[in-house]
């Protein structure tokens, strides 16, 4: 009997005093966004940074360099918040004319990104990547090799080859800018059976028939929509509803609005609109660069680079045209892309030609920007994206 007593003592003194294991890392608290910025590679900046959102205070904390790639320039995030997609903008892969699109997996607690696998963009210069609804492709535009392509995504985030690569055709009436086709962007619709393709080159918006259980893309049927010559159309974006889009032109500083017709994949213009101030002309060094619809739906942002301002329009409820209600420094040079977060409450602007993110309130009730006084230091800016 003394002996159990004595086993019951030592087992209970070593229950008290092994340590417990250690807590599961934390993911986001509530309230917090992790922020993944896509760059240009150079002197001040080795790929692709984190920092974290507080969504009370507007507060940006820096987590450092998150993963180490070559020309990161633009950024995705899988629809499971697991994994981020990057594209490397580069022209030569393993001495084959063609870039790369790189999976990663996130880790929530740190924000560093743990690489997966890479596979080629099947183009030179792949500079836009998005994924689908689903979560099952990986949708990228090369702009130098004037094509798009898209890459099934496994279970594990981990991308496959392409399967499907499409070439673009043509050319427009600007014989600098336009002599071939320079896809810029590829975004999946709402509902996710199709994909449109703006291509800078063409002055045309191509759509695509998406099948995300095999990963392909095939022409539609009309298969683009036209901007009027010489515009460039190069980011666009849904509105929520489904019933309209829009696309930021690049060369002659615009956005056109769009009906759509969500059953047939068919965009019809209906009005384009001076993503510049008042009556200001386009100059030289002046272009536009990113295009986004505020969550709500009743805003939309476009980047004016040379101007280097953010313009917001407002948004008609009744046909989705837009009226410009305001134009706004980014603090920087050069304003490329930002982000609104998913609660609509701020806007992040990447100022490239500075290396600064200025950050802004936005007014839930008007749409305008507010600068909050804080800059963030990354080397050449050009992707934002959010993690919740």
């Amino acid at each position: 009997m003394r002996y159990t007593n004595l086993i019951l003592i030592l087992v209970g003194t070593m229950l008290m005093t092994t340590p417990s294991p250690a807590p599961a890392a934390e993911a986001n608290k509530p309230g917090e966004l992790l922020v993944y910025v896509g760059t240009y590679s150079g002197p001040k900046s080795e790929g692709i940074y984190a920092y974290r959102l507080d969504l009370a205070s507007g507060k940006c904390t820096p987590l450092g360099l998150a993963a180490k790639v070559k020309n990161p320039s633009f950024v995705a995030i899988h629809p499971t918040q697991k994994f981020l997609y990057s594209v490397s903008e580069i022209e030569d892969r393993d001495g084959k004319p063609t870039g790369g699109v790189s999976a990663f997996a996130i880790d929530r607690a740190t924000g560093k990104l743990a690489p997966l696998n890479e596979q080629s963009s099947e183009g030179r210069g792949p500079c836009h990547v998005t994924v689908d609804k689903s979560g099952r492709v990986a949708l990228v535009a090369n702009y130098g090799g004037g094509s798009v392509a898209s890459l099934p995504i496994g279970e594990d985030g981990k991308l496959a080859p392409a399967a499907s690569a499409i070439q673009h055709a043509g050319s427009s009436v600007n014989r600098q800018r336009q002599e071939a086709p320079h896809a810029h962007s590829i975004n999946p619709s709402p509902d996710n059976a199709f994909a449109v393709a703006a291509d800078l080159g063409l002055d045309k918006v191509l759509v695509y028939k998406l099948d995300p259980s095999a990963g392909t893309l095939t022409a539609n049927d009309p298969p683009s929509a036209s901007t009027a010559p010489g515009a460039g159309p190069r980011h666009f974006a849904f509105h929520p509803s489904g019933k309209y889009a829009y696309v930021i032109n690049e060369m002659d500083c615009t956005v056109t609005a769009f009906d759509y017709d969500a059953k047939r994949g068919v965009l019809t213009p209906k009005q384009t609109v001076s993503n510049l101030p008042g009556d200001e002309k386009v100059k030289e060094g002046y272009s536009t660069a990113e295009v986004q619809v505020h969550p709500s739906g009743k805003f939309v942002y476009g980047s004016n680079r040379g101007h280097d301002t953010i313009s917001v329009f407002a948004v008609n409820e009744k046909d989705g045209t837009l009226k410009q209600i305001q134009n706004v420094s980014t603090e920087g040079s050069t304003p490329r892309g930002f982000g609104i977060d998913p609660t609509g409450a701020y806007l992040l602007a990447g100022n490239q030609a500075s290396d600064t993110i200025t950050v802004f309130k936005i007014d839930a009730k008007t749409g305008e920007l507010k600068s909050t006084g804080q800059k963030l230091e990354v080397g050449s800016p050009v992707c934002v994206k959010f993690v919740q």
